[in-house]
């Protein structure tokens, strides 16, 4: 079975983000990156599908040459191999048209997204690739099997969940709950600096959006200590007004 891993390089969330000129470009400088959480969670399954030589696992990311130590890290988890398609990344549309672009003629069994990208959330590439790769496409999965030539996966829906089983090949968006982030071991870490990594040019794609302005959220309001009931009741009716 062959495994595409689609991964974002994507500030820490620990990180301090700021903006520039006039808010209009996000601020790198000083930024710490890592692998979007809910792509790591889609790699650690996929490197779990292919144990055993079951299969072959293929990282790729739309990025510049900065997001290598990303990638470098993908492959130490367990990918036997990555692919960098050399451009910024503009929008959903345009990394998924990279992607698809790449993957079509490589027969994969199982392309794994994160269910979103905790920069943009815009839970947008899975079903950007299915249309575009004219294949079946699943988001939120909490749970993924493959018995035989068919995904079994647990779907996260408003109110519960939805099971289904589709045939590969099968995109699919993995949330928490498909598996356990794998942290990288040594033997990982040196292997990873001698796996191929294969640098692509992007495709002309149309620009379908543009970012005119960022905004921070607004800062939290003052927190007020009280000493009694009668006092939160008071608050809770004449400032927040909410009783």
């Amino acid at each position: 079975m062959r495994i595409l891993v689609c991964i974002s390089n994507v500030p820490d969330t620990t990180s301090k983000i700021t903006f520039s000129n006039d808010n209009t470009v996000f601020n790198s400088n000083g930024i710490q990156y890592i692998i979007n959480p809910y792509d790591e969670i889609a790699l650690s399954r996929a490197v779990e599908l292919a144990e055993g030589g079951k299969g072959t696992v293929t990282v790729i990311n739309v990025g510049d040459a900065s997001t290598e130590p990303t990638i470098r890290k993908a492959l130490a988890i367990g990918a036997d191999d990555a692919v960098r398609v050399n451009s910024q990344p503009r929008d959903a549309w345009f990394v998924a048209n990279q992607i698809a672009n790449y993957a079509k003629e490589q027969n994969f069994d199982l392309i794994l997204t994160g269910r979103e990208s905790i920069d943009y959330n815009g839970a947008q590439v899975a079903a950007l690739l299915g249309e575009l790769l004219n294949l079946p496409s699943v988001s939120i999965a909490k749970k993924l099997e493959i018995q035989d030539n068919n995904a079994t996966i647990d779907r996260e829906i408003e109110g519960g969940k939805e099971v289904l089983t589709v045939s590969l090949p099968v995109v699919v968006g993995t949330a928490e709950g498909v598996a356990e982030p794998k942290i990288p071991n040594m033997r990982g870490i040196m292997g990873a600096r001698t796996k191929p990594l294969q640098v692509l040019e992007p495709i002309a794609v149309n620009e379908l959006s543009n970012i005119s302005k960022y905004e921070s959220p607004a800062p939290r309001g003052a927190v007020k200590l009280v000493e009694d009931v009668d006092q939160l009741v008071q608050l809770l009716r004449s400032e927040a007004k909410v009783i």
